[in-house]
Order: C-alpha cells, then structure tokens, then sequence
C-alpha cells in the first residue's frame, strides 16, 4: 500500500496507490466523504473498497482531496474536489494505459464527485455509489447516465432519507442502454456503522458480478 504524492491543481495530492503488474490490469478510483465533516481517504468504507478492488486484481487509488491531511490547498465546495480527482485518475492512468476497464468509487460527498467525473471521463464504465447526498447535491448533470452502476443506501439514513436516493435511482432507470443497481441496507445510518460488513457484502457480490459478465473476471479466478 505504497504513499504517492502527486500534483493536483491546488498543489500536492496526497494518496495511496496499489499497483497490479498484471497485463492489462483494470482500474479503480475511489473518494471519500466530505473533508469538512471529517472525511479523508482513510475512511472505514473507503479503505474496505480499496481491499475489495485489490483482491479483484484492480491497479487501484484512494486519495485525500485538497486540504485533507497533506494534500494542499484548500476547500472549494465541489468544484476544486472535481479537479482533482480528474488529476488523481490521469495519474493512475499514466501507469495503466493498457487497462481494460475502469471503475469509480464514492462515498456520500464522494459519490456526487464520482458521478460528476463519471460524465466527464468515457473511460470509467463502472461505478459505486455509497450513500449519496441525493437531498444536499444536484444530480441532474446524469442526464443520461452514461454507466451502469450500483447504489447502496442505509434505511436509517438520517442525512439523506432513502426516498430521496429512490427518485433519483428511479429516473436514471427510465434511460435505455444501462442497468442500475441499488441496494439498501436494513438498520444502516448514513455511516453504516457497525453495517459495514453488510455493505461490503453487497459491493463485492456486485463486483463480482459485473466483472464476470464483463469478462474482466471468471468463476475461477
């Protein structure tokens, strides 16, 4: 789990990066919840999603965005956040040229990032949505959803009630071409605490799915 510092637009991105040297490894980026509520690239969810494309054979990141533990700069509401994921997955590609997929991960503030560079990157053709802030962010950029992916949302979720992840699910499914998934997992807050087993169940079930049917992945492996 080697530290790498690299430049982002406000000064050094601070992250951790695990590198698979097999051909044509596929990758994966993941970001974390809000940096002004306590979220960096060491969250629970985030490190566990980290493992879980690590043990799927993933060339995969996680990082801090700006003014989050040494990464510099400061906070810019989303805008600057965008910025530099867009720089934490030029980064990774420059090792990975040759990838056959890519794939993106967020968690709450993290997953509006998420799907924002998702609708700007046609590279990344797969995606998880972990407790998105549907009530807090406009979401109407995915208009269409460029992706198949999967949402999990808790049903004790006191930030953003499960309805409002259900709209925004129900009119991404309305679009022809890709496949939505979403999971909710019973008793879970906005944090999934003491739900992350549950949760990571779910993903990697998900994951493995997704990878089979793409082909990234057979039942041997």
């Amino acid at each position: 789990m080697p530290e790498v510092i690299f430049n982002g637009p406000a000064g050094r991105l601070e992250g951790r990066y695990h590198h698979n040297k097999g051909p044509n490894a596929p990758t994966a980026i993941l970001l974390h919840p809000h940096p002004q509520f306590g979220g960096t690239m060491n969250n629970p969810i985030v490190h566990a999603l980290y493992y879980a494309f690590i043990e799927r054979d993933f060339s995969v990141m996680r990082f801090n965005f700006r003014g989050v533990g040494r990464s510099q700069g400061l906070f810019d509401n989303g805008v600057g956040e965008l910025s530099d994921a867009a720089a934490a997955l030029d980064w990774m590609q420059g090792f990975n040229r040759d990838a056959r997929t890519c794939w993106i991960g967020g968690v709450s503030f993290g997953a509006w990032i998420s799907m924002q560079l998702l609708m700007r990157r046609p590279e990344v053709d797969g995606f998880l949505s972990i407790a998105p802030m549907a009530n807090h962010y406009d979401f109407s950029f995915l208009a269409p959803c460029p992706a198949s992916g999967l949402f999990v949302h808790g049903d004790n979720d006191s930030v953003t009630p499960l309805e409002d992840v259900d709209k925004l699910v129900e009119r991404l499914r309305t679009q022809k071409g890709i496949i939505i998934d979403n999971e909710v997992v019973p008793g879970a807050n906005h944090f999934f605490e003491e739900k992350t087993d549950e949760l990571m169940k779910l993903v990697e079930d998900y994951l493995d799915m997704r990878l089979e049917l793409d082909g990234v992945r057979s039942r041997d492996d």
